[in-house]
C-alpha cells in the first residue's frame, strides 16, 4: 500500500544502507520529528531488503481494517501507560528477536519538541531490549520528511516529490554495559550512547 502511494510524494536517498544487516534480528534507532517517519523509515528497510516491525498504539490493532493490516504485517501492540495490557511488548519484541527480524524502536517515543528538530533525550525500551536479548542496534537518521509532513501538521505535501535522505549508522557498541543490571542507571547510560550515535548520523546529514 505505502510503496505507490509514496512515489509521488517522495525520494529515498539512502546512504550507507549496507551497515543494516541482511540477516538476524535488528533493532533500528531512528529519529522522529514528523507523523510520517514511520512509513519513511519502514520504506527504507523495505528497499534495503528486509521487512520492518513497529511497535504500535494497541488502539489502532482495534480499528477493522488497519488492525487487521497490522496483525498480518506482524507489528507489535503497546498499551499506553495504566492500561489492562493484553501483551508484553517485551515478550512480543523478543519474539522478534527469535524470528532473526527487524524492530524499529524510536527511542524518543514520541515527535521531538526540540526547535531546529534535533533528537531529545531517549527512553529506555530500546537499550532494555538490546541488552537482555543480545540484539545489535544500528542509529537511522533522516531529513527531510518535513518537507512532506510538516511536524504537527495533518496535511500531506504529494507534489512534487520531496527528496529524503537517509543515513544507517554501525551496530552501536554497547558492550560496556554487558553484564552489568539492568536497573536505571545502566539503561540511562545506555540510552544516551545511542542518542548520540542517532544525533551523530543526522550532523552527518
Amino acid at each position: 500500500v505505502a510503496l505507490p502511494l509514496s512515489r509521488p510524494m517522495m525520494a529515498l536517498r539512502v546512504e550507507n544502507g549496507e551497515k543494516l544487516p541482511r540477516f538476524g534480528p535488528v533493532i533500528v534507532a531512528p529519529n522522529h520529528y514528523s507523523e510520517i517517519d514511520p512509513v519513511v523509515v519502514g520504506l527504507t528497510i523495505w528497499k534495503l531488503g528486509r521487512a520492518p516491525r513497529f511497535l504500535a498504539k494497541a488502539s489502532l490493532f482495534r480499528v477493522k481494517v488497519l488492525g487487521w493490516m497490522l496483525r498480518s504485517s506482524g507489528q507489535i501492540p503497546v498499551e499506553r501507560v495504566g492500561a489492562t495490557r493484553g501483551s508484553d511488548p517485551m515478550a512480543a519484541a523478543a519474539r522478534v528477536a527469535e524470528r532473526e527480524q527487524v524492530l524499529v524502536v524510536y527511542p524518543e517515543g514520541t515527535l521531538t519538541r526540540d526547535p531546529a528538530m534535533w533528537p531529545m533525550r531517549g527512553k529506555t525500551g530500546a537499550v532494555r531490549l538490546a541488552l537482555q536479548y543480545g540484539i545489535p542496534i544500528h542509529p537511522i537518521a533522516h531529513w527531510g520528511t518535513q518537507d512532506v509532513m510538516p511536524r504537527y501538521s495533518k496535511k500531506i505535501h504529494f507534489f512534487p516529490p520531496k527528496t529524503i535522505r537517509i543515513r544507517v549508522g554501525d551496530a552501536i557498541d554497547l558492550s560496556a554495559f554487558a553484564g552489568k543490571p539492568l536497573d536505571g542507571a545502566t539503561l540511562g547510560a545506555a540510552t544516551e550512547v545511542v542518542m548520540d550515535a542517532i544525533t551523530h548520523e543526522l550532523e552527518e546529514l
